[in-house]
């Protein structure tokens, strides 16, 4: 497919008027009114010792959804019926999807998903995903570049965000007493599209490597958020600031993302509209799922055991599973 792939276009898919405009977009998607790993192989998101693994969304319309996960992003179609969809890239499932069609929409100010956000393997799909997603007219929120990593984002059909993005070389990564420095700051994306054919995409599937890098959750209390994924469960801090903090495992920028921008002071989440059922942390040390158990059960968390690890409510009623892989 030829494209005529400029400035503008993407611009005006980011329904935007300049790249300063499209920043402050993504500023929005962050909650910032303030001004990678490179290679084939698994990220560095993906090589310590807790990782995101999967997500479930409960969904109005499955095939819409569905459909949309497989055009935008590229996610393999690996099960589907009419009760459920499961989607994935390399033989990975990542994503499911869970047909509740008398849904009510879950709103903006409840706890629950903020946005999933799939990693890209290198820069340069980066690159070629946004040249596919231009070609398919796909709408998009704005464009931003973190210092750790370049983000693009946007809304799936029912209003669930997603960010895709390419991490910097964790060697470019400034710390500061264990603190993560991070900005919204205007993406560069002549730069990032000289890494691709911007006249012919070449974007057929997402790269086997592709996987869910972070979560980001709206939550009703910061502090409590904190004592639960931190305290309980054993993300560390890595940074905070206006009303967001941000965790990790073994010091990726972050896994976890968590924020009161819309939802300070929400109440328990209603199971009976959509959004975020479950996501699953993942690890292959077992002495580290018995410790997360341990704490869980003593902090008199509602656990519930899984054939291959346990999973927890946090206190908003987001369900997170811990899984032995």
């Amino acid at each position: 497919m030829t494209i005529d792939l400029t400035r503008r276009t993407l611009l005006q898919l980011a329904g935007a008027t300049s790249l300063a405009a499209a920043a402050a977009g993504a500023a929005r998607a962050e909650g910032n009114t303030q001004g990678g790993g490179q290679g084939s192989g698994p990220t560095y998101a993906s090589r310590t010792p807790m990782r995101v693994g999967m997500v479930t969304l409960r969904v109005k319309q499955i095939d819409v959804v569905a459909d949309y996960y497989r055009d935008m992003l590229g996610l393999t179609v690996m099960e589907r019926s009419t009760a459920s969809a499961q989607l994935g890239a390399g033989g990975v499932k990542l994503l499911v999807l869970e047909a509740r069609p008398e849904a009510v929409i879950e709103p903006r100010s409840a706890a629950g998903l903020y946005h999933t956000a799939f990693l890209m393997p290198t820069r340069k799909d980066l690159a070629r995903w946004l040249v596919h997603a231009a070609s398919h007219r796909v709408p998009l929120s704005g464009f931003a570049d973190h210092l750790v990593s370049e983000s693009v984002y946007l809304d799936d059909p029912e209003g669930n965000g997603i960010e895709v993005y390419a991490d910097r070389d964790p060697s470019q990564w400034q710390w500061s007493e264990g603190s993560v420095k991070m900005a919204t700051d205007e993406l560069n994306i002549p730069d990032l599209l000289s890494l691709t054919n911007t006249r012919v995409s070449d974007y057929a599937k997402a790269p086997d490597s592709l996987r869910v890098g972070h979560m980001h959750l709206r939550v009703g209390d910061l502090a409590q958020a904190e004592n639960f994924y931190h305290g309980t469960v054993g993300l560390d801090p890595t940074r905070r600031r206006n009303g967001a903090a941000f965790l990790s495992s073994g010091r990726y920028h972050h896994h976890l993302g968590m924020n009161v921008w819309q939802s300070q002071g929400a109440g328990r989440r209603d199971d009976s509209m959509t959004g975020l059922a479950w996501f699953s942390l993942v690890t292959e040390k077992q002495e580290l799922l018995a410790a997360q158990e341990a704490r869980l059960r003593k902090a008199g968390a509602k656990v519930e055991a899984l054939a291959n690890g346990v999973e927890a409510v946090d206190p908003w009623g987001t369900r997170v599973r811990l899984i032995k892989v």
